[in-house]
């Protein structure tokens, strides 16, 4: 194999440490996302208490009393009509605990249920299902930038891709699409702000790599607004979607071309002293000395402006960085030895030393050993011919982790009072999100912004494309041919709306923050998310305009 062979399949490879580091995260993922659960349940506590003193006009002139809790209407023959949306929890087995036992401390294990579920998730995504892809990519000798779009990406955004199709195939509810939703803005501007707050440096962006994939991601969010309108989505819009992200895979299949078509119209606007952004007034004379060699990729400026030793970037390392991915000698270097203790940690029949690492694996134990007995681990050379039954079962223990998480979710949702959409774009989009969010965060302090950044949005890509347009078009092309998928939430439609208000706001951010990575850019965009959740709870709770009937409260 030659040296650019090489270096392609080793910056491939290097998109998959952000899922290898999956599991490592689970205490940042407790942390955040049962944080977002809390602040979600206080703002629905305190909206359906606001609601229950909202009065409006009734039938015949008279007054009545209305909030997230209306129930029912009687009809004039003395029979019940819901005027309240079904939950989802009646699509899932009935709960060991009685609705007022969990709202006196049976929820908190729920809770604990979920939050396993995301570990459990994170064991077999980094163990087998990333291994099983690997091996898939080297086999079909795929481009790095196509395996990238593809089963890489398919590799990251697995437990958003389940939640969606248990949301349309099982619960029929708004979970699923809520998950997708929230976790697009999670990842666009929690994890940029994070990046931002946390570097410990000035990272320069790419403007190529920004401009590509938030263009790609604009159609992609505008095509979703469009198809969700009219709250249903017909064959041909599932389709579309799936075709949409095709095209998305010949765009990066063709990404150096027109990369290199990009840098040489830049270096002409560099010439006739029209360079965009304010890098020569800054004295940064290495974004001229980087662009003028068309042989190098468009990369974020990481030399010493960024604090970072130009070691990092010496050109053995460069080489391997294409399209802001990071060489895996260079993960290698902070990694330190933790392979062998990740290997350790596979096997429930060796505990590994260290206090912290043998807690680890004693919670672990019950999923290993499940996933011991049923998955062949292709990572080990004796079972490496095997990764394609690796990738099977390893997509079945996904589906089935995936189920109980929702299951999980959809039970305390329910318990608090909080809708089935809201705990998507919450609790769940930061649970399945925050080891991204932390493994950009690794990458951004080692300069690399354009991989903590495009890759982001790139996955939010496959999310909205691949995530929604697959269930979708399952079902409405094979499963149930000439059917349609029913959007319950017509607030939804707003949220959607103001992610793509996200997306815009947050590249007008970069750009007029002179494409730099900082704390400034990282405090701007977390307010924003703090007002996305603000806004996408009240719209649910009808606060400015009536989009949704209340969710039946029962007892069971």
């Amino acid at each position: 194999m030659d040296s650019g062979s090489r270096r392609r399949g080793n910056a491939a490879l290097a998109k998959m440490t952000k899922v290898r580091r999956r599991k490592e995260m689970v205490l940042y993922q407790i942390a955040v996302s049962c944080s977002i659960l809390l602040l979600a349940w206080c703002m629905c506590s305190l909206l359906s208490r606001l609601g229950e003193v909202v009065v409006v006009g009734g039938r015949g002139g008279g007054m009545e009393w209305w909030g997230r809790r209306l129930m029912t209407a009687a009809t004039d023959n003395g029979t019940q009509t819901k005027n309240c949306t079904e939950p989802a929890i009646h699509e899932f087995p009935n709960d060991l605990f009685t609705n007022k036992e969990r709202q006196h401390g049976g929820v908190l294990l729920h809770i604990t249920g979920a939050v396993y579920m995301f570990y459990a998730l994170a064991i077999v995504c980094d163990d087998f299902f990333v291994p099983a892809l690997e091996k898939i990519c080297e086999r079909l000798h795929l481009n790095e930038d196509v395996a990238g779009a593809t089963f890489m990406a398919a590799g990251s955004s697995a437990p958003e891709l389940f939640a969606s199709v248990i949301g349309v195939f099982i619960t029929h509810g708004d979970v699923g699409v809520g998950t997708i939703v929230g976790s697009a803005v999670f990842n666009i501007l929690c994890i940029i702000g994070v990046c931002g707050l946390f570097a410990g440096q000035i990272v320069y962006l790419t403007q190529w790599s920004v401009f590509r994939d938030s263009l790609y991601y604009t159609l992609s969010v505008i095509l979703l607004i469009v198809f969700m309108y009219d709250e249903k989505i017909d064959w041909w819009e599932g389709l579309i979607l799936i075709l949409v992200y095709a095209g998305y895979i010949l765009v990066m299949k063709f990404n150096t071309k027109m990369q290199n078509y990009f840098v040489s119209k830049l270096m002409k606007d560099v010439a006739n002293g029209n360079v965009i952004g304010n890098e020569l007034e800054d004295g940064n004379t290495d974004y001229l000395r980087i662009h003028d060699d068309p042989t190098l990729p468009l990369l974020s400026q990481v030399q010493s402006a960024n604090g970072v030793d130009k070691e990092i970037c010496a050109a053995e390392k460069c080489d391997g960085i294409e399209n802001g991915n990071v060489p895996l000698d260079i993960n290698a270097k902070e990694d330190g030895n933790k392979d062998e203790s990740e290997l350790e940690l596979m096997s429930p029949f060796s505990p590994p030393e260290g206090h912290l690492n043998k807690m680890k694996w004693l919670s672990s134990w019950p999923v290993l050993v499940m996933l011991f007995f049923t998955v062949p681990n292709c990572a080990k050379p004796r079972w490496e011919r095997f990764f394609m039954i690796t990738f099977f079962m390893s997509t079945l223990w996904i589906a089935v982790f995936s189920y109980l998480m929702v299951w999980m979710v959809t039970v305390i949702g329910f318990t608090l009072g909080i809708p089935d959409i809201i705990m998507g774009i919450t609790f769940l989009a930061a649970g399945t999100s925050v080891p991204d969010c932390m493994a950009s965060l690794i990458v951004a302090r080692q300069g690399m912004g354009d991989m903590a950044v495009s890759n982001t949005i790139g996955s939010n890509v496959f999310d909205i494309l691949v995530g929604l347009g697959l269930p979708w078009g399952l079902q409405t092309m094979i499963i149930d041919s000439g059917s349609f998928v029913r959007i319950n939430s017509r607030g939804l439609v707003y949220s959607v709306v103001l992610l793509l208000g996200s997306v815009a706001l947050t590249v007008a951010g970069i750009h007029v923050n002179g494409w730099k990575l900082d704390k400034k850019l990282g405090i701007y965009v977390l307010v924003l998310y703090a007002v996305f959740l603000c806004f996408s709870i009240m719209i649910e709770f009808n606060v400015f305009t009536f989009v949704n009937l209340p969710m039946c409260q029962t007892s069971i």
